[in-house]
């Protein structure tokens, strides 16, 4: 009996550490959705501010390692706006924050689903960390804890 309860220790250690990883991946991923969703609303802002703006109002640009350059703005007719595979369009600032909302809305699904799922292998990790302190509690008292896999 007590190899069974080994061999169920060992089975539940390992799931646990590829429970974790998973875990790891699924926090990874999520972050990876909130830096992008913060970009995006930073996006809409933007736009909403340089609405405001008048025609040949000086506007600051970033260029990478916080570096700006001056620019004018001429004019915000139209906007330039990447659809995916390296291809960007014009469209009317409206267009552009429609555009970027419903990428907003497809990523907050995407954010939830990933959170449900992290929250569902949570209380799988949870419930094989009780499960392995049962049967670690059993093996020093030398019973028979419930459930052991008979092998």
């Amino acid at each position: 009996m007590t190899g069974n309860i080994e061999e169920e220790l060992r089975r539940l250690s390992v799931e646990i550490r590829l429970l974790e990883q998973t875990a790891e991946t699924i926090t990874a991923r999520i972050n990876m959705i909130n830096a992008t969703m913060a970009e995006l609303t930073y996006a809409i802002i933007t736009l909403g501010e340089l609405e405001k703006e008048k025609g040949n109002a000086e506007i600051l640009i970033p260029i990478g390692g916080d570096t700006y350059i001056k620019a004018k703005l001429e004019n915000l007719e139209k906007v330039t706006v990447g659809i995916g595979a390296g291809i960007s369009i014009e469209k009317t600032p409206q267009e552009t924050k429609e555009i970027i909302n419903k990428r907003l809305e497809n990523l907050e699904k995407a954010r939830e689903s990933l959170q449900q799922q992290l929250a569902q292998v949570a209380e799988r990790i949870n419930a094989d960390r009780e499960k392995a302190e049962e049967l670690a509690t059993a093996l020093k008292k030398g019973t028979s804890p419930k459930n052991v896999r008979e092998t």
